[in-house]
């Protein structure tokens, strides 16, 4: 497990989103708070089918190494909103510095108990962004893996190897999938 900075701020909250205070990431994750976070999902259009740009998590991040998960997703910074926040960790992860112009689709609840005795219990913001065409370079320090999944791959591989993704990727998927802007 990769020893992160013990500096980073989550924004607690409570149920309607409002923030309550504030913890040190991995005490929050550690502890189970629910704190705010954001997904964001980056498609694409090919003819009537749509793709998802996922990304499978560095085997030493803190929870959840080595599996697949949406395009980026994280938490903001005190006082940051949530789409500079899914800029600044999108370029930080993925390398994207394009401006991308995010759709917000709801958010989620959920709570999980993960690997190394973490909990991700979070109040998620769904961001959307579509895209003809994006470059990536990937930082080896987040991301193992980066490519673009049809929607049907990824509904088939949901049900066969359930395993292969991070807990919360179900739901953000289904969630992004019936959300998606016209």
């Amino acid at each position: 497990m990769k020893n992160e900075s013990s500096e980073i701020l989550v924004a607690l909250v409570d149920n309607t989103g409002k923030i309550t205070g504030y913890a040190e990431k991995m005490l929050a994750h550690l502890r189970g708070d629910l704190h705010l976070a954001f997904s964001l999902m980056i498609i694409r259009r090919n003819n009537l089918h749509v793709e998802y740009l996922l990304q499978r998590r560095a085997l030493h991040k803190y929870h959840s190494g080595g599996l697949w998960a949406n395009t980026c997703c994280s938490h903001p910074l005190p006082d940051e909103n949530i789409q500079d926040a899914a800029r600044r960790r999108v370029s930080e992860e993925l390398g994207i510095s394009a401006f991308l112009s995010m759709s917000s689709i709801g958010q989620i609840q959920y709570k999980y108990q993960l690997d190394n005795n973490m909990i991700e219990h979070e109040l998620d913001k769904i961001l959307v962004t579509e895209v003809d065409s994006v470059h990536w370079q990937q930082n080896s320090d987040e991301v193992m893996e980066v490519r673009w999944w049809s929607e049907k791959e990824v509904l088939q591989q949901l049900l066969k190897k359930p395993d292969i993704f991070a807990a919360w990727f179900p739901k953000v998927f289904e969630h992004t999938m019936h959300n998606l802007p016209q």
